[in-house]
């Protein structure tokens, strides 16, 4: 089966098992997706991740993250699609819930949040809002 948008993909299997209150969820990988799964580590949105080699692209096994009964991603949102990019620059960075989530752009620099892309004072495409 051909995936044609693979951060959608990511994005949803990991909704679907935070919804479903599931430890672990895997997702095939990539090094864009091994970024986006360091950046919800650092904000405090997952648990961790293992990268599982397995001959072929591997597996990155997301565990993820829940506060009692409470799920810590409340929600995430895919913003740029293959039919339609949204690009921005520094200034007009989108903030999440008025500051309360994080947006995960792509930059020349790396994909970072747009806190960081702010400070670094580089734009770029925004890939997903997470709140």
């Amino acid at each position: 089966m051909q995936i044609s948008d693979v951060i959608a993909d990511m994005l949803t299997r990991i909704r679907n098992a935070n919804n479903a209150k599931h430890e672990t969820v895997d997702v095939p990988a990539s090094n864009m997706k091994k970024a986006i799964a360091d950046i919800l580590v650092s904000e405090g949105y997952i648990k961790g991740y293992s990268v599982i080699e397995d001959g072929k692209q591997g597996i990155i096994r997301i565990t993820l993250k829940y506060v009692g009964k409470q799920k810590a991603i409340q929600g995430l949102r895919r913003v740029s699609k293959p039919g339609l990019r949204i690009y921005s620059n520094c200034e007009d960075m989108p903030k999440v819930m008025n500051g309360l989530g994080i947006a995960i752009v792509s930059t020349s620099k790396g994909i970072m949040t747009d806190k960081q892309a702010r400070k670094a004072n580089v734009g770029g495409e925004i890939l997903a809002f997470v709140w």
